[in-house]
């Protein structure tokens, strides 16, 4: 429920939340995961089954290959590695010269059947976004599971040893959350730049590890996050702070505002936040898009307005939260 203090986002705002020409096309191929982490707001792990089919998957390949205003595929899951059509998107976007994406928990290098998947990122040049929520150990098997810090620091180590992090054409970057909160001492992510220097120091000087990138992000209040800070009895107070850091100058720089993202189903939504939570884009006449919709009318930008709810503060408090970290 939300509560009756927090102001609405749309009256926030002030005004609508319109669609900007479509850029990036993110893909959730499916909930398939080796993780089951406490944060996560795609409720993925081992046991889920939804995924691409093989028809959505020629869609999207043809969505992908017809616009060439699309400039980024991004991939995302789930494990995407580990979800059906995984490879054939990689390589129609980038037999057409985008750029690709793939959102990595990096411990499915590990799985068996998945080993030769640092390999192929190198081959096909895709950008890795890996998740390590902190540089320091504890914290990470908190929220992610036993092991899995070494297993990331491994596969880092191995993804350097193949270029990434070093080779301007094989970019590697590492995802920053908080840890999901105890009480009501709530904290937005530190400030990106310092933190990035931060884990560069420390992992360069534990591990010799490299990367490019640290991107900070916002722990968005659904999913298992919710789930969390709801047993907590913290959701309110949450979205209370979160409301109380908003933000004005980070509405330019939203993700939702050039961006589709794609369920495995092949529905359309502004965001994968608003695709966990089950808020479809719309057309202007009010439908609900599909990827079929968007190849009938031979156009991307059907939206005019970005649906948004109360956990999108979380994408404008402070410097802001985004798939590519902080917004200002």
């Amino acid at each position: 429920m939300i509560p009756v203090t927090l102001t609405s986002f749309d009256q926030k705002l002030g005004f609508p939340l319109t669609k900007q020409p479509i850029t990036i096309l993110q893909i959730n191929l499916g909930k398939r995961c080796n993780l089951t982490c406490n944060h996560c707001h795609v409720e993925a792990g081992p046991k889920r089954t939804e995924e691409l089919n093989h028809e959505l998957t020629l869609e999207l390949i043809e969505l992908i290959s017809r616009f060439p205003q699309i400039q980024t595929v991004d991939l995302t899951g789930g494990a995407p590695e580990m979800n059906y059509g995984f490879k054939p998107l990689v390589e129609a976007a980038r037999s057409t010269g985008k750029q690709v994406i793939v959102r990595s928990n990096l411990t499915v290098y590990f799985v068996p059947g998945y080993q030769e998947i640092p390999e192929y990122c190198a081959h096909h040049q895709l950008r890795i976004i890996a998740s390590l929520p902190c540089y320091l150990e504890n914290n990470v098997e908190q929220m992610r599971g036993k092991g899995v810090y070494q297993d990331s620091i491994q596969a880092i180590q191995w993804l350097n040893r193949l270029g990434y992090g070093h080779t301007p054409e094989l970019i590697l970057d590492l995802v920053y959350n908080p840890s999901l909160p105890t009480t009501e001492k709530f904290n937005l992510p530190p400030e990106q730049s310092q933190l990035e220097l931060a884990y560069k120091q420390y992992l360069k000087q534990q591990f010799d590890i490299d990367f490019n990138q640290l991107l900070t992000i916002t722990n968005i209040p659904i999913g298992r996050t919710k789930f969390y800070l709801q047993h907590k009895k913290l959701e309110n107070s949450y979205l209370e702070f979160l409301e109380s850091n908003y933000n004005p100058n980070t509405i330019t720089q939203l993700m939702c505002r050039n961006q589709l993202s794609i369920d495995y189903q092949g529905y359309i939504y502004d965001c994968d936040f608003n695709q966990m939570e089950n808020l479809p884009a719309r057309s202007a006449s009010g439908k609900i898009l599909t990827v079929s919709d968007l190849l009938a009318k031979n156009n991307l930008d059907l939206i005019e307005t970005v649906q948004t709810a109360s956990y999108c503060y979380g994408c404008t408090a402070g410097c802001g939260s985004s798939c590519g970290g902080a917004l200002i």
